[in-house]
């Protein structure tokens, strides 16, 4: 199982935080990143263990989408009843972070697990990010399985890419740390 130190939980939540707040649309930066949201839920799911996380995180991206669109339009294009479908999206990939915690292993196989929690989570998260919109925000007047498909097919692997994009960077950098930890364990051994 992963477990950082708090103060390593802290640091983590403040990059996470950073980082959506950075790419997250337009809003605060003109940063040209692929958007981490995604990749900011699953990664506090791995890593941070307060569940507090998960609503700061939501609200931290429900705050942002409201200031980018105004008090005044809310009736942007994606701010519908559907837009809540994304409490349910993000929702599971947080879960999907917390289910590859519990099943870490420091052993390389825990990649192929990562990557495959990963693609199952972001399935789930497209399917009720945009097949709630494409269902529930009455853009589309008559909604089929197929046009559900259909948007999946079309969404799922970009939204896919950016996410093992952010996560691959964890992987390196907590592998990397792990590394360095284990070094100065041994160097203390020789001394």
């Amino acid at each position: 199982m992963l477990a950082l130190s708090k103060r390593g939980q802290l640091a983590v939540g403040i990059v996470l935080v950073l980082l959506m707040a950075i790419t997250r649309g337009s809003h605060f930066s003109t940063v040209n990143l692929p958007g981490a949201s995604w990749a900011a839920f699953f990664l506090a799911g791995v890593l941070l263990r307060p569940r507090w996380a998960f609503p700061l995180l939501f609200l931290q991206a429900v705050f942002m989408d409201v200031m980018t669109v105004g008090w005044n339009s809310a009736g942007h294009h994606c701010m519908t009843l559907a837009y809540w479908m994304l409490l349910p999206a993000y929702g599971s990939l947080w879960l999907g972070g917390r289910l590859y915690a519990g099943w870490h292993r420091e052993q390389p196989i825990s990649l192929l697990v990562l990557a495959g929690v990963m693609a199952a989570s972001a399935l789930v998260c497209q399917t009720f990010s945009s097949g709630g919109f494409y269902w529930f925000s009455g853009r589309y007047p008559d909604p089929t399985l197929l046009g559900t498909v259909e948007r999946l097919a079309n969404y799922y692997p970009k939204y896919l890419g950016s996410l093992a994009f952010y996560v691959a960077i964890a992987a390196v950098l907590y592998i990397g740390w792990q590394l360095l930890a284990r070094q100065r364990v041994a160097e203390g051994r020789k001394a």
